[in-house]
């Protein structure tokens, strides 16, 4: 699985004019689904977010986790990170999972973080998404997990 963190202060996603979750300080996730990706993965995935040390403690270093500070956290799912853009001007999405896969997957990472973490909300799988936030920083980092 791959995705895109951002440490934000503030991060909605809007689905037909209606705002479907908003989280402030936190971490929202771009979160794409490949072809090979397992549970495992998704397990893999939600620690590492969960525990990724992007906030600052009282020196001012990145030393704490989502978890240590409390925050948000939303989750978007979002296949075009899935692209192979190597060559040419057009994206190859052939390394991405199939939709069905993406959905199962996704859906199995949305049970998952509401049992592991209070402070939760989620994109919607396969709807046309308009994702606002204000990138604390800017912080920005790609995580990829693969358990083969």
């Amino acid at each position: 699985m791959i995705t895109i963190i951002q440490r934000v202060t503030t991060a909605k996603v809007t689905v037909n004019n209606q705002d479907i979750s908003k989280i402030d300080t936190g971490i929202m996730a771009l979160v794409a689904v490949e072809k090979e990706d397992t549970e495992k993965d998704a397990q893999r995935l939600l620690e590492r977010i969960l525990n990724y040390r992007i906030f600052a403690d009282s020196d001012d270093r990145m030393n704490l986790s989502l978890r240590d500070i409390n925050g948000g956290l939303l989750l978007v799912p979002q296949f075009t990170l899935a692209a192979d853009t190597q060559k040419g001007n057009r994206p190859s999405f052939i390394s991405a999972a199939p939709p069905e896969k993406g959905k199962e997957l996704f859906d199995y990472l949305q049970q998952l973080a509401k049992q592991t973490y209070s402070k939760v909300e989620f994109g919607q799988f396969g709807a046309d998404m308009q994702v606002t936030l204000v990138n604390n920083g800017p912080v920005t980092f790609t995580l990829r997990t693969r358990t083969d």
